[in-house]
């Protein structure tokens, strides 16, 4: 075998290898989020999240809310068996309601310790962000933030100088030990603001859209991830 060809097929099975990370990768990172559930046969909690492929099964007067984090759709499943899929549930043997809720769909990102947990590859340098480009939009004024373990969370303003919000926030108030809820504590943030949030070496640039609503919106609408699911 020439040195060409011997270059052209290591370079092709490479290619066929990246493709099968890649999809694995796909595959087991979450694409939903159990927003209520009222179960003993589920297997999931409040606040989980959830990967394609997962069968849940509900006894006929169970019930379970789950947030489909691209394509913002907002389930209400009664009973039965549901099988998650990328977008939307398959529900076999229940009533399923649904409804669009505001979300930045696809843009709910996996942080760089999400990839890295989540298996995902990366062969190259990544180009160089503006960090102060928003990187998605919230839809509520109190994010839900996911800062697993807890730690010193900063939110600043960068459109207007001034508004700053800093925190030590220990594990007893999170919700599952992972978020931290703006609107139970009382807190907002400004509609039509950009800000960073920071926690340690983590951090997102996010907008809250000009018509966010107040309180305890759906929490797909102000989902603010910032640290590795668990």
């Amino acid at each position: 075998m020439t040195r060409i060809s011997r270059t052209v097929t290591a370079s092709f099975v490479i290619a066929l290898g990246t493709i099968g990370l890649g999809a694995a990768a796909r595959a087991q990172a979450p694409v939903a989020l159990v927003e209520d559930v009222n179960s003993k046969t589920a297997g999931v909690e409040f606040m989980d999240y959830v990967s394609a492929g997962k069968t849940i099964k509900l006894a006929p007067s169970d019930t379970l809310v789950l947030s489909y984090m691209h394509s913002c759709w907002r389930e209400t499943i009664t009973g039965g068996t549901v099988a998650v899929g990328t977008d939307q549930s398959a529900v076999t043997d229940g009533k399923v309601r649904r409804e669009k809720v505001p979300c930045d769909g696809g843009k709910i990102q996996l942080s760089s310790q999400q990839a890295s947990k989540s298996g995902a590859v990366v062969f190259r340098a990544a180009p160089k962000v503006n960090t102060n480009q928003p990187q998605l939009v919230l839809y509520g004024l109190s994010p839900v933030v996911d800062i697993k373990g807890g730690g010193h969370l900063v939110i600043e303003r960068l459109d207007q100088p001034g508004e700053r919000i800093e925190m030590d926030i220990a594990d007893h108030q999170l919700m599952r030990g992972t978020f931290y809820d703006f609107a139970k504590a009382g807190k907002a943030l400004t509609a039509g603001g950009t800000y960073r949030a920071s926690c340690g070496s983590d951090q997102i640039t996010f907008k809250v859209d000009p018509n966010a609503a107040p309180g305890q919106a759906p929490v797909l609408s102000r989902l603010l991830r910032l640290k590795a699911a668990g």
